[in-house]
């Protein structure tokens, strides 16, 4: 699944009069640089969720063949975040198999084969990419990299399972995750949340995990304009 529905309010003026999806690289698409992606590493059926001006991005989808089969899970009624947008988007991920989740602002070299075998071999109920970069928020591991929890370290926020941070691990989200199928059934929120605030929901109960990004690793989030000039410098 890609995440596509977002205003891209940050990335404004651009997204004045399209998606952030449609957004440009070196004159490709977002949208299109993150399914050409995914069908290189084999996935062949895509869901992309649509809000912001999402006959546009229907149009876009409509009028290429990119070898997938692509489902629109559509938000245009109410914009719901990365959690709700997940939820609504279930019946079209319904399945035995694992499906990874895509945000259509990064871009990133990250070998997601590498990444769905890691999954597959511990089983656990996500699995999060996950770097070392400074930000403000932070998902917080021990050091098999089991979630415990979440911080923002400039409000000075903490959610967690332990008492304490001692000995966690502070991480920045990538932007990328592999899901088991069993936690469509566990969503204890609906409507419009975030997908995070699901995983620290079910942290202390299930097994869900980091997947390190190796050094060397290109990753980008260009949701800002002064990111998306360098995105064409650096993925050009």
């Amino acid at each position: 699944m890609i995440f596509a529905a977002g205003l891209g309010t940050r990335l404004r003026p651009y997204t004045n009069d399209r998606p952030k999806a449609m957004v440009e690289v070196n004159g490709t698409p977002l949208l299109e640089i993150n399914i050409r992606k995914l069908v290189g590493f084999g996935f062949k059926d895509i869901v992309v969720n649509v809000h912001h001006y999402a006959d546009m991005v229907e149009d876009f989808l409509q009028s290429n063949d990119f070898g997938a089969n692509i489902h629109i899970s559509d938000e245009r009624g109410l914009l719901l975040e990365t959690g709700g947008g997940l939820q609504a988007a279930a019946p079209l991920l319904d399945g035995d198999e694992p499906f990874l989740v895509h945000n259509v602002d990064i871009l990133t070299d990250l070998d997601l084969g590498a990444m769905m075998a890691y999954h597959q071999a511990h089983r656990p109920l996500a699995t999060l990419a996950t770097s070392m970069r400074d930000t403000s928020r932070y998902l917080l591991f021990d050091e098999s990299g089991v979630l415990h929890g979440w911080t923002n370290v400039k409000a000075g926020i903490v959610r967690q399972k332990r008492p304490t941070e001692a000995d966690l691990i502070f991480r920045a989200f990538s932007g990328i995750h592999i899901i088991s199928p069993r936690l469509l059934q566990l969503f204890r929120r609906s409507g419009k949340f975030s997908i995070i605030d699901t995983y620290l929901d079910l942290a202390k109960a299930y097994d869900i995990r980091e997947y390190r990004q190796a050094e060397g690793v290109r990753w980008m989030d260009v949701g800002k304009p002064e990111m998306l000039e360098l995105a064409r410098k650096e993925f050009g």
